[in-house]
């Protein structure tokens, strides 16, 4: 009896290890923003950033990306709807070469890597300080598919008993609740 119970257990723990899933960018990093990095006293300091894509520059030996930074979620992905945490601008820099039209503006990216420094560029005509990250690991997310709508409307059926229309636009149903 109770080498059925610890199979049963062992089973139950290999399964639920078997449904885990593990962010590619977990760790531990310090709470450093890319607006407190501005300063530049933080060189050397590996960090954890991520936020929207502005642009993809390649060069011979290695690709650079503007980001729009924003506070992460507990698996690292960035959180575009958290637009009053003003966490500013980075740069990060990754050897090799990563497709422009792939890491495109818009889309939602994690970087890991060592600050290095502090790049000035323009934004609009204003001169605006990068922090400049050497990336080791640059991760794009996937897109994030919408939800679809259902609309349902309750209603008396106008026949003596309650119905209801329930779909997408274009395409409604006649059901009972």
């Amino acid at each position: 009896m109770d080498i059925v119970r610890l199979f049963s257990l062992l089973s139950v723990v290999l399964a639920l290890a078997g449904c885990a899933t593990v962010s590619p960018v977990a760790g531990k990093f310090p709470p450093i923003t890319p607006r407190q990095a501005q300063t530049g006293g933080h060189n050397g300091t590996v960090v954890r950033w991520g936020g929207t894509l502005i642009q993809t520059e390649t060069e011979s030996s290695q690709t650079c990306f503007a980001v729009l930074a924003f506070p992460l979620n507990s698996y690292g992905r960035p959180q575009p709807g958290q637009e009053s945490a003003d966490n500013g601008r980075f740069l990060a820099c990754a050897p090799g070469f990563y497709d422009p039209q792939l890491y495109a503006p818009g889309r939602e990216v994690t970087v890991i890597g060592a600050i290095q420094g502090i790049a000035e560029k323009k934004v609009g005509g204003f001169p605006y300080h990068y922090p400049r990250i050497a990336a080791t690991i640059v991760h794009l997310w996937p897109l994030q598919r919408p939800e679809p709508v259902h609309q349902g409307v309750y209603m008396n059926g106008g026949l003596g008993w309650p119905g209801y229309w329930w779909g997408a636009p274009g395409f409604w149903w006649w059901g009972y609740p």
